[in-house]
């Protein structure tokens, strides 16, 4: 290992200790490992490569998705699909644990961000399912990990970045559509799980709703629902690109929101486009500072010594696959989606495509590890936003988040294993080594 790289993995990870920001520790530890190289300018250089990283036309879908799931979280959306998810799984035992994740589902596909879904959907069912008599530690830890499926189900920002950091060797509309199913068998996943632990305490049934207060339920969500389809639909149709979709997808979930509902009020749309602004310009620094991180990594080998090496450690694809899962696990406790989605894509994709991996089925994989580490401490947001809403602590509900982490990660193992899961759709529809 070089003493650049030394300079550059102490500097990251001394920061992160003291809680710098990622991308500044990112920022300020690639800036040293170009001074001990020496030999060019070293601010100059960072500055090119973080300018040259974020000039992309497919990340302008990023602030687009934000603003669309901005109005979405304010709109009342998650409301009505709370209502209509109470109706198709509230009946059941423990009915409120299935109509939290399925609602989180819903809602993380639609606004495409977890910490929405922890915010809007946890911190409605979370009181709710405390006064019914649920575990307030159970209803948080149902919210935090049922909010990372709809980083999975499209339309999705890291999605968009994985695009990126492949450099064109995977699609936009491929990795969307290959995320459905395995998002899916996560929800599905903690669904099991939730319904086990209700049944063993005893938790009751939910209400049964007739036909005509289920079809005035259907018809209210239908609205928010129907953006999936427009998205979607418009991308695969090749009516419009993904960019063009997040525009699109703005438009529609303002009128939605505005006018539609009547949640949104118009004095309230400068603050909602200064957050969506603040977002996305974290968003963007973070991806500006891991391409130039990624350039000096890349500039100095580490791709191909770390590909070296782990193919000097085994031959076999199966226990390759475990050890850089076991990798994305860890990574994912410290690191934000985004920065470690760029820095570690050009490291290990190269070393499983040698093995036949399908890098659309690689960038799901991935992604399912990241999200495990956004429940995870010490810096795992979803984590730490539902113990706020749920008014507990990080050590009380890891106990009971732990059978949820269990589930997570057998879903992550079978589609791992089985790359059907992930690359069955988009192969059906013929999306597989199309170009963004």
């Amino acid at each position: 290992m070089s003493a650049a790289i030394i300079v550059l993995v102490v500097t990251f990870i001394v920061l992160l200790v003291l809680n710098v920001p990622v991308a500044f520790s990112m920022g300020i530890a690639t800036v040293l490992a170009l001074f001990t190289i020496g030999d060019m300018p070293a601010l100059s250089a960072v500055a090119r490569q973080m300018a040259t990283g974020i000039e992309s036309f497919s990340l302008l879908a990023i602030p687009f998705f934000i603003l669309s799931g901005l109005f979405m979280g304010r709109g009342g959306i998650a409301r009505r699909l709370i209502d209509f998810a109470n109706v198709v799984v509230g009946r059941f035992t423990g009915g409120l644990a299935f109509v939290n994740i399925l609602t989180c589902m819903l809602f993380g596909s639609i606004s495409g961000s977890a910490a929405a879904a922890v915010s809007s959907v946890g911190g409605f069912m979370v009181p709710l399912m405390n006064k019914m008599g649920y575990h307030r530690d159970y209803n948080a830890s149902i919210s935090i990990t049922a909010a990372t499926t709809g980083l999975l189900i499209p339309p999705s920002n890291v999605m968009i970045v994985y695009s990126l950091a492949t450099g064109g060797a995977v699609s936009i509309a491929a990795i969307f559509m290959a995320g459905i199913l395995p998002g899916i068998m996560v929800g599905v996943g903690l669904m099991f799980v939730a319904g086990v632990i209700a049944g063993k305490r005893g938790y009751g049934k939910g209400e049964k709703f007739g036909l005509k207060v289920s079809l005035v339920r259907f018809v209210q969500a239908l609205p928010a629902m129907f953006l999936i389809v427009i998205v979607l639909g418009g991308i695969l149709g090749g009516i419009f690109t993904a960019t063009e979709a997040s525009a699109i997808a703005v438009v529609y979930a303002f009128i939605l929101s505005v006018f539609f509902y009547r949640e949104v009020k118009f004095r309230e749309l400068p603050e909602i486009i200064l957050q969506s602004a603040v977002t996305t310009a974290v968003v963007m620094m973070l991806v500006a500072t891991s391409m130039a991180m990624s350039w000096v990594l890349a500039r100095e080998n580490v791709p191909q010594n770390a590909s070296a090496a782990l193919l000097g450690f085994t031959s076999s694809p199966w226990v390759l696959l475990l050890v850089i899962n076991l990798i994305l696990l860890a990574v994912g406790t410290f690191m934000d989606m985004t920065p470690a989605v760029l820095i570690f894509t050009p490291i290990f994709l190269p070393i499983v495509t040698k093995f036949g991996m399908d890098p659309l089925h690689f960038g799901i994989v991935m992604i399912m590890n990241l999200c495990i580490g956004l429940c995870t401490p010490p810096v795992g947001t979803c984590l730490f936003l539902g113990c706020g809403i749920a008014e507990t602590t990080v050590t009380k509900v890891i106990r009971h988040i732990l059978p949820f982490f269990v589930s997570m990660i057998v879903v992550l193992f079978i589609c791992t294993y089985v790359p059907w899961f992930s690359t069955w759709l988009p192969g059906k529809l013929g999306l597989i080594g199309a170009t963004p």
